[in-house]
């Protein structure tokens, strides 16, 4: 019955986000108890407080692209776009386009690469972080972060991961070349 149910909800987040979900279907075959333990771990990203919601998406995206360019990266912009967060916000932050982001995105993109790098630097975009939103924010920062970089790790262990593929943004697709993000035609993301 467990089994069932957790086949159930993976299939229906499979057609809601055109997503292939079947290392979930693996760890449920293996173990109903280890699903369920992995979907209360995945939850942590979903706390969000006193954060802009534009803010919270770009930390969970570029941690997200930090372990994954394929479907991971896809799934989590998807998910924004639903959301409501500007095609321009997307495409900057997978272009590593500081220069192109809202003051707030280039700080928490800026913020969340020190993180993942070990950086000193990110002690400085903490401070301003917290002088900003708060420790609250700061919190749903740092789950964001931790919980966008749990489903890649996962299904390449797995032997479920994907070789880099195009991302879509508004419907367009972002290549990818040496860390930068190019539109179809080659130019880099400008935004206004």
């Amino acid at each position: 019955m467990i089994k069932w149910a957790l086949r159930r909800v993976t299939n229906k987040f499979e057609r809601t986000w055109h997503y292939d979900a079947s290392y979930m279907r693996d760890i449920i075959d293996a173990s109903p108890r280890a699903a369920w333990l992995f979907s209360r771990a995945a939850a942590l990203g979903r706390f969000r407080r006193d954060l802009p919601m534009e803010v919270w998406y770009a930390a969970g995206i570029t941690a997200v692209r930090h372990e994954d360019c394929g479907p991971c990266t896809q799934l989590g912009v998807a998910m924004a776009e639903r959301a409501g967060v500007r095609p321009v916000v997307l495409r900057s932050v997978l272009a590593d386009n500081a220069d192109a982001m809202p003051p707030d995105i280039a700080l928490v993109w800026k913020f969340t690469r020190a993180t993942l790098a070990h950086d000193a630097a990110a002690d400085e975009y903490r401070e301003a972080i917290v002088k900003r939103w708060g420790q609250r924010a700061l919190v749903s920062l740092a789950f964001a972060i931790t919980a966008a970089r749990i489903y890649p790790t996962v299904k390449y262990a797995l032997g479920h991961g994907k070789a880099c593929t195009r991302i879509l943004v508004g419907g367009k697709p972002v290549m990818f070349d040496h860390g930068r993000a190019l539109e179809q035609a080659d130019v880099a993301v400008h935004t206004p």
